[in-house]
């Protein structure tokens, strides 16, 4: 088991209580519950508010730059080997929302060189303007069983689908990152959701078991109802706001994004920037126990 019960769990609480930076990542227990495209929404949402926001792609398959129209040709990784300039990575998609894929880097956090560090965290500087918010669209399929930006993150938001086995490994994750990694806290998306009702008995019943074990603590961020007109948006790379404001989809996305900025602020000391949480992140990757844990 991997052993971040001491001063990691408390270095975790203290990376990001800078109120002008907020990192929230998002992940799911199983493929198919709108993980990708809940991040696309809420990030046109938040940039609507005068945010600007950086979506942090760890995915190689339905990236969030296709969501947008756009086609993510490079990644991070070739900045930190020098391949290429942050600017030919970084995808401005929208007004306000930049897209950094990082699906190679990630997968090796914890192997870079003190060289490749260095470039990671100088060229983090040159995100001019400095993002407000910072969304990051985890990726399943991470070699330590679960994203470190995840661990590392001000919130973490598991999103899930109305159905059995959604709702099944959405929870063996929870658990498995509960129990491997010391992560208490979690909020609790309902993608895709047939009644305001039932998405708020799928979070309850998910609290009550994680709490009657122990688990984590479970807070109800919202849900986004199954709606026609976000399926329309998606398949045209819009945000449903953009195309039908009105719709209960962009609606939903308006209200999450309205609470998303107002979340209290982890326990810890202050913060700084991007450039901090990465250096902070870096940090947490070397000491991170390299073998998997399997709920």
């Amino acid at each position: 088991m991997a052993d971040l019960r001491g001063d990691q769990a408390a270095g975790l609480r203290r990376l990001l209580c800078r109120p002008q930076l907020r990192v929230v990542a998002f992940a799911a227990g199983s493929a198919g519950v709108g993980k990708s495209v809940a991040v696309a929404n809420l990030a046109a949402s938040l940039a609507t508010r005068g945010r600007e926001i950086l979506v942090v792609d760890e995915n190689t398959e339905g990236t969030i730059a296709a969501f947008f129209g756009a086609f993510a040709v490079h990644d991070l990784q070739q900045v930190i080997h020098r391949e290429k300039r942050l600017s030919e990575v970084l995808l401005a998609v929208a007004p306000g929302i930049r897209i950094l894929p990082a699906a190679r880097v990630v997968a090796q956090l914890g192997r870079l060189s003190d060289g490749e560090q260095g470039v990671l965290l100088t060229c983090l500087a040159e995100i001019v303007p400095p993002p407000d918010v910072v969304l990051v669209d985890a990726s399943p399929d991470h070699p330590l069983g679960f994203s470190p930006l995840g661990l590392a993150a001000h919130d973490t938001v598991i999103v899930v689908s109305p159905d059995v086995p959604a709702i099944t490994e959405a929870y063996a994750l929870i658990k498995k990152v509960s129990l491997g990694y010391a992560r208490k806290h979690f909020r609790i998306l309902v993608n895709k959701a047939r009644s305001s009702r039932e998405a708020q008995a799928i979070h309850d019943n998910m609290a009550r078991v994680c709490g009657s074990r122990r688990l984590a603590q479970l807070d109800y961020a919202g849900q986004v109802p199954v709606d026609e007109p976000l399926r329309q948006a998606s398949r045209l790379c819009q945000p449903v706001a953009a195309l039908y404001p009105d719709s209960p989809a962009a609606r939903a996305y308006q209200t999450l994004a309205d609470e998303l900025l107002n979340w209290p602020a982890g326990d810890g000391d202050g913060g700084g920037g991007l450039e901090d949480f990465v250096q902070q992140l870096l940090h947490l990757s070397q000491r991170i126990n390299s073998t998997a844990i399997y709920a």
